[in-house]
């Protein structure tokens, strides 16, 4: 009988990605090499202004790097779309300041990451609907953010993360503008969705025990690590 073999490829890698300003003479990131493996969950760590936004925003492709290549599972991402692509589907993205559409309710801030995707309306009212249950705030769907509170808008930033099921979630300091009680409690909501769904957690923090609840603490300084990556060999 033979053995089953474990997916070693990992789910996304950075291999000697660089991103420069102002013609070079500014660099945010450096010669960076990182794997992160499918289930994980990683913390990025540094003091402001290393890099760690930076870094994040090129796993995510929301912009090129000016040097190195970013693979997922494998396979060199290449284009603009393809990153669209996988933001749509794979990737969902949390930040610090909720990014919310003040005109639109939260139920339909949630929605609009659907849109592209090819879902029928109802099924996207009911993706919206198990999102928001997920987060806790099924009652509060039709509700402007300007009505809610702040960790009740970033809970409602996490539901538009995670309505699409995505394979990779990315949490960009998303406690950066709540108190401890709500920053507990997200912590708590980020790391319950790795637990049931198996997604894969990247949070950018700087509190040490949101760190530590990470299977991998990986610190960059002066956008560079501090250890090597987990595919070198």
């Amino acid at each position: 009988m033979n053995a089953v073999v474990a997916d070693s490829t990992p789910l996304i890698s950075l291999e000697n990605v660089s991103q420069e300003f102002d013609e070079g003479r500014v660099v945010a990131v450096r010669d960076v090499s990182l794997a992160i493996m499918k289930g994980e969950s990683v913390a990025i760590v540094g003091p402001s202004g290393c890099g760690k936004t930076t870094l994040v925003i090129l796993m995510c492709g929301i912009r090129t790097p000016s040097r190195g290549v970013i693979r997922w599972n494998g396979d060199p991402v290449t284009t603009p779309r393809i990153w669209t692509d996988l933001r749509r589907t794979s990737i969902g993205i949390v930040f610090q300041d909720f990014n919310l559409f003040p005109t639109l309710t939260a139920g339909e801030n949630v929605e609009i990451a659907m849109f592209g995707t090819g879902s029928k309306s109802r099924a996207r009212r009911d993706a919206v609907e198990i999102a928001l249950g997920a987060v806790g705030l099924s009652a509060r769907t039709s509700h402007l953010p300007h009505e809610l509170s702040g960790g009740e808008r970033q809970r409602v930033a996490i539901a538009r993360s995670i309505v699409n099921r995505p394979t990779l979630l990315v949490a960009d300091e998303p406690t950066g503008n709540l108190d401890t009680a709500n920053s507990a409690a997200i912590m708590d909501l980020l790391f319950e969705l790795h637990a049931t769904q198996g997604t894969t957690l990247v949070i950018v923090t700087h509190d040490p025990k949101h760190a530590a609840r990470c299977k991998r603490q990986i610190e960059i300084r002066d956008g560079k690590l501090l250890q090597p990556p987990a595919f070198a060999s």
